[in-house]
């Protein structure tokens, strides 16, 4: 037995799966679920796209700053412990946000949700790199990255379908339920994977020495490079797109929530099929291919859009980015843990922070570039173009693929 996991059952790893699923869900749902609501929070509050956006980038910043928080920690008093205390800070958050009177204590509670809901993600990656490495350890990322993946372009259909029978104060109702399922699963079912010997294990004893050896590994910073540019492409259209596909071309909340859905199958399909590739040719290679397709489709949405080929000379190239971006996370995933079982939760935490910190920089960029004109799918995709060359950049010149040795059974 190389590994924990290899021991565990077929019902008990499917148990892990649905329930680390549906930890690793809850950021995204909580960053992405009142995306329909945006054009009813600029009208309800008396204020811009641009501040109604800065809301989202409030809760990116908080979940940035949960993980780098609670990796850390995970590492060194264990994995549950964090998890249902920093879980439980998101069911307050999310009460408090449904009844802010104002936009600053929405912005607010808005931050804490996110720090709230940074444990979910950072510590299912951790758990899963206690139980499982090589290749095994690629199928299991590969289930969490396409939760990771799919959820953003979810959540909107589910937020549309919520704002049609409640106002948009329920949406954080019920985002405070998400949570209180999953705190009580979470204390339940959820074992403790990092027991006290492995902790103190040697040259991995304090934050410093964790930071060190993952921050010292070229490899992981060229991942941290691709993770945050992609979410930041991602992120970049799902800030802009309530405004582009409600307000310019004139989709109602629930077609808009369609929308989403119909890119979601790219993104599934993506995910299951880097997940396969990865473990045969290694995932440095299939980010060969997802960075360059992210940097065709989006120089093609900028392409369609200036020939005026409307509606759907955005979606169809969208699609196919959003495939991409399916392709790179589970693959940026796998390199960032198989090299740092010591320090998962460490590296779990630097490569979510990173990915939502930098989106939460970048991806208001959309609105800022299109002030005065209206959000367009050129201003959106210029973004998106941009993140997909910085990516590739760091593939090339950070990781060096040839470099990267190939995954172990």
């Amino acid at each position: 037995m190389l590994h924990p996991g290899d021991a565990i059952s077929t019902g008990r790893r499917t148990l892990y799966i649905i329930l680390l699923g549906a930890l690793t869900a809850l950021g995204p749902f909580t960053i992405d679920l009142y995306l329909p609501a945006f054009p009813v929070l600029e009208e309800d509050f008396h204020t811009t796209a641009t501040a109604i956006q800065l809301t989202l980038t409030g809760t990116m910043i908080g979940f940035a700053i949960g993980q780098l928080v609670v990796g850390p920690l995970s590492d060194k008093i264990g994995r549950r412990l964090p998890l249902i205390a920093v879980t439980a800070l998101h069911v307050l958050a999310s009460v408090a946000a449904a009844f802010a009177p104002d936009l600053l204590l929405l912005g607010v509670t808005r931050v804490l949700m996110g720090i709230g809901a940074a444990a979910g993600g950072v510590v299912a990656m951790a758990i899963v790199r206690d139980l499982f490495g090589g290749r095994r350890l690629v199928v299991m990322l590969s289930r969490l990255a396409l939760v990771s993946g799919v959820a953003p372009v979810v959540a909107p259909l589910i937020g549309s379908a919520l704002l049609e029978v409640m106002p948009w104060q329920g949406i954080f109702i019920v985002l405070a339920g998400y949570g209180a399922i999953m705190l009580i699963s979470a204390i339940c079912f959820i074992p403790e994977t990092l027991p006290k010997a492995r902790r103190q294990d040697r040259g991995a004893t304090t934050v410093w020495q964790r930071y060190k050896s993952v921050l010292s590994d070229r490899v992981f910073l060229g991942v941290l490079v691709i993770g945050g540019m992609t979410f930041s492409g991602l992120f970049s259209y799902l800030s802009a797109s309530p405004f582009l596909f409600q307000e310019t071309h004139g989709l109602s909340a629930q077609e808009y929530g369609w929308l989403f859905a119909a890119n979601s199958v790219g993104v599934v399909l993506g995910v299951q099929t880097a997940s396969r590739l990865a473990a045969r040719f290694g995932p440095q290679w299939v980010l060969a291919f997802s960075t360059g397709m992210l940097l065709i489709s989006g120089s093609a949405i900028i392409v369609t859009d200036q020939l005026g080929l409307g509606l759907w000379g955005t979606v169809i190239p969208l699609f196919f980015f959003m495939t991409a971006c399916g392709f790179t996370f589970p693959c940026a995933q796998v390199l960032a843990l198989d090299r740092h079982g010591k320090a998962a939760g460490t590296a779990a935490s630097i490569l979510g922070a990173t990915n939502n910190g930098v989106a939460a920089v970048i991806s208001p960029v959309v609105g800022l570039i299109s002030a005065g004109s209206g959000i367009t799918a050129t201003s959106m995709a210029t973004v998106m173009v941009g993140c997909a060359v910085i990516g590739i950049l760091a593939l090339w010149l950070i990781i060096r693929p040839r470099s990267v040795a190939m995954l172990t059974p």
